[in-house]
């Protein structure tokens, strides 16, 4: 990876991070306290983006703890020696041509100087600094004070400035961010750093960073940040659950507002139309909505991802003025609920026939583009998936927004992938997991697109201390948020899972005739066929086959089909399929491609520029398996009664 001067990043982390985390945080909490809805501009609300250029450090210096040791976030970053620009939202991994920085560990820096309105920084006003995500832990400072710093590389985190940007006004304020990217043993996902000390071999104090996932480990400012405003009294949280009869569904709310006790709420759900079809009022509530038109998925009902809009508005009076806060909710109202053979949403069975994905791509890595997104909800949509998984993260708010809208139904998954040593499954490593399903579910527990949480890919659930660790995290979970059920996606075998008696679905993963009996296509239907039954012999539960798949290296052909050729991935496919087609009308729920599209990796011997087992290529141009898994998607979709005539008539273009 990159020379390190004695101690290294690992040291670095240890000795640092601990020390932030002592560090009192103005505007900032460490876990989920308080609501952490999306930013939404409303009468009351404004919202200034901050994406573009920003000015960017790597820190090389020995220990890579130059920028604390000299407080770089003192004076604007360009004076503490030579900057670059680097774009935001991106990872900085892909955008130079350096080799190190490509492959950097350790903190980097970025910074930020931005012109606010004058109206601001005028008193019950309150101004809020955001970030959509930043791999991997952050430390932000504003006009040289620290705000927050946060753990974890995929989910939002934010301050409240106004005491900073209103009590000594400067112009432009500067935010500086630190960001560190090392994985170890106790973070989420984990990883390890290793030093290379035979000096035959290596530098001197030469390390790598070790992960046990199959993706790059890119780092950088992910996701939009913005400042928005509201006033200093305001809406910090809104929960809504929901469920329906033939003629009546019903919509719980909770609202929490913070700043004072004495205030006023009233609120009003609108249809499509932007008629009001039931309004309330105070804190918590039920809202009654007659005829109502329910969330259903992609594929399943002629107007996929209805959603009504809450509109709640608080008033509430402080320092001798009149305050109001407006936001407004999207919901979807549906119901799910597992049967030991299938999965109902609004009482009907439904089938998963979709992907799994990366938020991946050439250049900006990781960051978000909104291009590439609105390209691959419209390939989702030509392929008939209904659904993904956010392998192996939370994806970006954006994402799921369109999922929402488009009914396209989502397993979300935390970053809780490659817990393959001992030491990630004791108490602090359990902590941090604890924290992150609170931060997810505080996020994405309005989606109506989100049926299901995952809290684990291919964990060692074999090892004892698994046991423990897998109850107590998904109990959390459950109470969190008694609404879904829970899962985690598990490639160990059935007589030895110490999690899966605590999930509601198994979800497998299997390779059988790439990882297992490479090239041999003829023993998938006895080695599939035996996993599911085994599986539900022992656990009477209902089963997603959430990984399969080869690599296929786009225009390599051969036949009769051979490894890494188009063909052989079409084959693989079928010959899983026709397992499918069976065991669905049993107790098999569903099935979940890898992947989607070609991603990058690190660098190994098995993997040429990345992981080749996309059914399109990283540049979403579709590969032979695509049009394989079009046509059976299409079909699964046309033998559902729900699908209208107009969809119906779509196989006939196939």
């Amino acid at each position: 990876m990159a020379a390190a001067a004695p101690g290294g990043v690992v040291r670095l982390c240890r000795l640092l991070l601990p020390l932030l985390a002592a560090v009192p945080v103005a505007g900032g909490s460490r876990g989920a306290v308080g609501g952490m809805l999306y930013p939404r501009e409303s009468p009351s609300r404004e919202l200034k983006e901050l994406g573009g250029v920003w000015s960017f450090r790597a820190d090389f210096s020995p220990g890579r703890a130059a920028g604390f040791e000299q407080r770089w976030y003192r004076r604007p970053l360009r004076e503490t020696g030579p900057v670059i620009d680097m774009p935001v939202p991106a990872s900085f991994n892909d955008i130079t041509q350096d080799p190190n920085l490509e492959n950097y560990i350790g903190w980097v820096w970025y910074e930020k100087e931005v012109l606010l309105p004058q109206r601001w920084l005028q008193d019950n006003l309150r101004v809020v600094l955001r970030f959509g995500s930043a791999h991997y832990y952050s430390v932000v400072w504003v006009n040289g004070v620290q705000v927050v710093e946060h753990e974890g590389g995929h989910l939002p985190f934010e301050a409240d400035i106004s005491s900073i940007i209103q009590g000594s006004p400067q112009i432009p304020c500067r935010i500086t961010v630190a960001l560190n990217n090392t994985l170890t043993p106790h973070t989420l996902p984990p990883g390890s750093i290793e030093y290379m000390n035979d000096r035959t071999r290596y530098p001197k104090n030469y390390f790598v960073q070790n992960i046990r996932f199959d993706f790059f480990n890119y780092a950088g400012i992910h996701r939009p940040v913005v400042l928005y405003t509201t006033p200093s009294v305001y809406i910090d949280d809104i929960t809504v659950t929901t469920t329906s009869t033939e003629s009546v569904a019903k919509v719980q709310y909770q609202v929490s507002v913070v700043g004072s006790m004495l205030y006023s709420l009233s609120l009003s759900l609108r249809d499509q139309e932007g008629r009001v079809v039931a309004t309330g009022d105070g804190p918590a509530g039920v809202l009654k909505v007659s005829n109502p038109n329910l969330w259903w998925p992609y594929l399943m009902h002629e107007n996929p991802g209805y959603r009504y809009f809450l509109e709640v508005k608080m008033q509430a009076q402080a320092n001798e003025a009149l305050l109001e806060d407006v936001y407004t909710l999207p919901v979807g109202i549906r119901t799910v609920h597992v049967t030991s053979t299938q999965f109902l949403i609004n009482g009907k069975p439904f089938y998963f026939h979709g992907v799994n994905k990366h938020e991946d791509a050439d250049i900006r890595g990781k960051g978000l583009d909104w291009a590439l997104i609105v390209k691959d909800f419209n390939l989702l949509r030509w392929l008939g998936a209904n659904s993904f998984r956010t392998s192996h993260y939370p994806y970006a708010e954006e994402i799921m927004d369109l999922c929402d809208a488009y009914g396209i139904v989502v397993i979300d998954e935390c970053p809780g992938v490659g817990i393959k040593m001992p030491e990630s499954f004791g108490n602090k490593s359990l902590q941090h997991h604890l924290v992150v399903m609170e931060e997810l579910i505080r996020r994405d527990k309005n989606r109506p697109s989100v049926v299901m949480w995952s809290v684990a890919n291919e964990p060692a659930a074999e090892l004892p201390p698994a046991a423990y660790y897998f109850k107590t995290l998904i109990a959390h979970t459950k109470a969190l948020d008694p609404t879904r059920p829970v899962t985690f996606v598990t490639d160990t075998n059935y007589a030895v899972d110490r999690g899966a008696p605590y999930v509601d679905v198994i979800c497998v993963n299997s390779y059988f005739s790439w990882y297992h009996d490479p090239g041999h296509l003829e023993v998938i239907p006895l080695q599939l066929t035996a996993q599911f039954e085994n599986w539900y012999k022992t656990y009477q539960k209902p089963i997603i086959q959430s990984e399969y798949g080869a690599d296929s290296v786009p225009g390599l052909h051969s036949d009769p089909p051979l490894m890494f050729s188009e063909e052989y991935q079409k084959a693989m496919l079928r010959e899983y399929h026709s397992v499918f087609d069976k065991k669905r009308k049993e107790y098999v729920i569903g099935e979940l491609i890898w992947n989607f599209a070609d991603f990058m990796t690190n660098q190994g011997t098995t993997r040429v520029l990345g992981n080749k087992k996309g059914i399109f290529t990283r540049q979403r141009q579709p590969k032979s398996a695509a049009f394989v898994l079009r046509e059976r998607y299409w079909k699964i979709a046309n033998e559902s009664s729900c699908l209208p005539p107009i969809m119906k008539s779509h196989i006939l273009f196939l």
